[in-house]
């Protein structure tokens, strides 16, 4: 015989990062504490933190060109304030995520842990030196509307700091004229951040190469955080949005956002147009963490108005910071140049053969070797 007094296993609400560890979800009847404790701020959230901004500011450093190497400490150290432009806000970007998480978990009474840092050494090769973070509810919500709070508050604290950074980074960011020839890896535009780029230099982004700014860039890889966050899968925070909106229905619009992942591969591959492989990973992620959400205490109350038309909005923030290739390779073309094989007065291709969006380019970098360039 089932024994419904006792709480039962499933996976925690996280964000950033999926799914690790168990947490209770109580059966009807069962009365969850009203003041929830939230484990409080231990040694390995600041270990943790210290250290993801240590490999950031690595990573910032090694992309503005500076020596950096586990394996020279020293000379390393005096070289990392060049990267601090790049970790700083890229830190305060996923800081205000989680605690918007955080903060709105914890007026919900829901326990919920600090935020966990992942660091990523090795700039060369993990190039914005972090994996992200995320935090951990060990508590469930009461009611969707709890749900719908807790996971739309997060990409929103996030965009509010990412936003104004595109905008100042966009500022301070030089623009060349269109030259494909160099090649390298590009990351792709969404639709906030070609309008926002259009608006801020005044120009075409179509037809002009723009170097970005660390802070452009920081703010540039928010709007993905928000958007690989909002994927409507699971227990991302665009799953408990969908599941907050549209209840039970919630598992058929993740298969289907698993299917679009799948066919944003293979049908760009048969029209012979540029992809994201990404995509196939975060399928196979999402399948392994399991694409089913957790029911709330109360499963059956729907969301108010407002809430309603929060979701919509929090959907539409999906929508306006997708990108379906954020990162692509291409290839060097010296024949591409703005001033070759071009009849006058014709404006040049505003982008590389085979690809989806327009391409910014961040800083180069300047070293006494040839050094790689990273291109958006």
């Amino acid at each position: 015989m089932d024994d419904f007094s006792a709480p039962r296993q499933v996976s925690p609400i996280l964000t950033e990062i999926p799914r690790i560890a168990p947490a209770p979800v109580y059966a009807p009847g069962y009365a969850a504490p009203s003041h929830a404790p939230s484990s409080g701020l231990r040694t390995r959230h600041v270990v943790l933190f210290l250290l993801t901004l240590l490999t950031t500011t690595m990573a910032g450093a090694d992309m503005a060109g500076a020596f950096v190497s586990m394996a020279h400490p020293i000379v390393s150290l005096g070289n990392l304030y060049a990267g601090l432009s790049f970790s700083i806000p890229l830190m305060a970007i996923l800081l205000a995520h989680e605690m918007g998480h955080y903060v709105v978990a914890r007026r919900h009474h829901v326990e919920v842990t600090p935020p966990y840092f992942i660091p990523a050494p090795f700039p060369s090769i993990f190039f914005i030196g972090t994996f992200g973070a995320f935090i951990q509810m060990k508590s469930p919500a009461r009611t969707r509307r709890a749900m719908f709070d807790i996971g739309a508050a997060g990409p929103w604290a996030g965009m509010m700091i990412a936003l104004p950074l595109v905008i100042i980074g966009l500022k301070l960011s030089d623009v060349a004229p269109l030259d494909n020839s160099a090649g390298g890896l590009q990351l792709g535009n969404s639709i906030l951040f070609w309008g926002v780029s259009y608006l801020v230099l005044g120009v075409d982004p179509n037809a002009v190469n723009v170097n970005l700014h660390p802070l452009a860039f920081a703010g540039w890889l928010g709007l993905l955080v928000t958007t690989l966050n909002l994927l409507p899968v699971g227990q991302l925070d665009g799953g408990h949005v969908i599941y907050a909106l549209f209840g039970r229905r919630h598992r058929m619009i993740s298969r289907l956002f698993i299917l679009g992942c799948v066919l944003m591969v293979f049908v760009p591959i048969v029209l012979g147009a540029s992809f994201w492989a990404g995509w196939l990973l975060w399928v196979i992620l999402l399948l392994f963490l399991g694409i089913g959400h957790p029911a709330s205490i109360d499963a059956e109350s729907p969301l108010d108005g407002r809430r309603r038309a929060m979701a919509w909005a929090t959907i539409l923030l999906f929508v306006l910071t997708f990108t379906p290739v954020p990162f692509s390779y291409v290839a060097p073309s010296p024949n591409s140049g703005p001033n070759q094989n071009q009849t006058p007065g014709a404006q040049p291709s505003s982008t590389p053969d085979n690809t989806f969006s327009v391409m910014h380019r961040l800083p180069v970098r300047v070293a006494p070797a040839p050094m790689r360039e990273h291109r958006v």
